[in-house]
């Protein structure tokens, strides 16, 4: 898995890709740590490049939503990986993380 950030006065962006997986999710919880400790305003999470998920990665997207909106920071997730896309689906998320198909549908 590799993850990219990058921020603009709107929006920070956490851009993954690869496979969240129990070995590699600690890397995203640790990078959505570090753009709420930076202040941002607003995140979003880029999973377009996502082959896999499983539980663990939903897990630390669930603990992010938590944080952010403790917080009062909006979160958006970018997912266009049909696979990906149903896991979100068959556990609800998608009816409580607004998803879109691209960065610039936010």
């Amino acid at each position: 898995m590799q993850i990219e950030q990058t921020s603009n006065p709107d929006r920070h962006v956490i851009t993954v890709s690869g496979e969240v997986d129990l070995a590699s999710s600690p890397q995203l919880d640790v990078a959505i740590i570090s753009v709420l400790d930076s202040g941002a305003k607003a995140v979003a999470i880029d999973l377009s490049e996502v082959t896999f998920m499983d539980s663990s990665g939903l897990g630390v997207i669930v603990r992010g939503l938590k944080r952010c909106r403790e917080a009062d920071i909006d979160l958006d997730l970018v997912i266009t990986n049909e696979r990906v896309l149903k896991v979100f689906g068959i556990t609800g998320l998608d009816q409580v993380i607004p998803i879109h198909s691209s960065i610039s549908d936010i």
